[in-house]
């Protein structure tokens, strides 16, 4: 039931707010204003595996990512090892990204209402607090709507990425007017090292393109579908990633990014001088993280169903519920593993 418009924006909805809504705030002290050259060389990697994954994806249009791509060419044993990597990437970023979210629902409730929830219950006990409850409600209202079916969550994935896209080119065109070339004058402060280190980090936030692989069985004409949906999602969220990044560079000195939370929003209360701007750009980052974590956590649950299929593991994975046609008791376990994580777990140490 998912056309290549839904598939593209799965793409862009699964890579789109892990990194450029929190990343900037790991990456740029370790690269400086050439974290504009940490995202390409991130880009140019990922573009690189998105082209095997076209190619892939066309031939072996099943929802098992690259551990059936593996399973399908070169057996079991490796296949597993690949599956234990897809799945670790998806729990931990899915727990990273609600994190994340986190962070800017306070900003929003902060602009909006004047108050915060309290850290006891937002922190993980490593920084103070008990549990971090708002990214373990994330993960549940995601559940909910992967349980109702892939066809509802493609839909609301589909508007909600239209409205993060909207934000971000919102903050490229006000970031403008704080462009400051002083601020690229010392455009390398840690030389090459730093700008390949930080690649590393923001790698991360351009995994969610192969999350178009995982929906191979619930997409049409998957053929030739299947590769057009990840080289327009790579495409759009490169350009995206480096329009913005370069403009966030250039309109605050590379030295205040270090443990800035909702960075992007900082940035643009101080352009302005108002704080209208950062409260429409938390309010775009809270609805834009929710399609990441939502589609990351259907990637996920899709992977097992198709190991499930294989005998692999219990076949209690690939259990389909008659009427919704989606793997409930699937998702509940999912959801239930990356709520731990991401209730108790600090984003630092979740992003590395």
């Amino acid at each position: 039931s998912i056309g290549l418009f839904q598939l593209t924006m799965f793409g862009v909805g699964a890579t789109i707010g892990t990194g450029i809504f929190f990343v900037l705030s790991q990456a740029v002290p370790i690269a400086g204003p050439a974290v504009v050259f940490s995202f390409l060389i991130a880009a140019i990697v990922a573009g690189l595996t998105a082209v095997c994954y076209a190619e892939l994806a066309g031939a072996v249009p099943v929802s098992g990512s690259s551990y059936s791509y593996a399973y399908a060419t070169i057996g079991e044993l490796p296949a597993m090892g690949v599956a234990g990597c897809l799945l670790l990437e998806y729990g931990v970023s899915a727990a990273a990204v609600a994190v994340g979210w986190s962070e800017y629902l306070n900003e929003l409730l902060n602009s909006l209402f004047g108050f915060k929830i309290p850290e006891a219950l937002s922190q993980a006990p490593e920084q103070g607090g008990i549990f971090n409850l708002p990214a373990v409600i994330l993960i549940g209202l995601c559940t909910l709507l992967l349980i109702r079916g892939a066809s509802e969550s493609a839909k609301v994935n589909t508007v909600m990425v239209l409205i993060k896209i909207s934000i971000l080119i919102l903050f490229i065109v006000i970031g403008l007017f704080g462009w400051n070339s002083n601020n690229l004058a010392d455009f390398a402060p840690f030389g090459v090292q730093g700008v390949t280190t930080a690649a590393g980090i923001i790698f991360f936030s351009f995994i969610g393109i192969d999350a178009v692989s995982t929906a191979g069985e619930e997409v049409k004409h998957p053929h030739r579908n299947m590769p057009l949906a990840i080289m327009f999602a790579l495409l759009i969220v490169t350009t995206l990633y480096i329009l913005v990044s370069l403009v966030a560079v250039a309109a605050q000195p590379y030295t205040q990014f270090e443990g800035q939370e909702a960075g992007l929003a900082a940035i643009l209360e101080n352009v302005v001088g108002a704080t209208w701007p950062g409260t429409l750009l938390a309010a775009g980052a809270v609805i834009s993280i929710f399609s990441v974590t939502l589609v990351v956590i259907y990637g996920q649950t899709r992977i097992l169903f198709t190991m499930a299929r294989d005998g692999m593991i219990p076949e209690l994975f690939h259990r389909v519920n008659p009427r919704t046609r989606t793997p409930v008791p699937n998702t509940i376990i999912v959801a239930a593993v990356i709520a731990l994580l991401a209730g108790l777990i600090p984003i630092n140490f979740l992003a590395e």
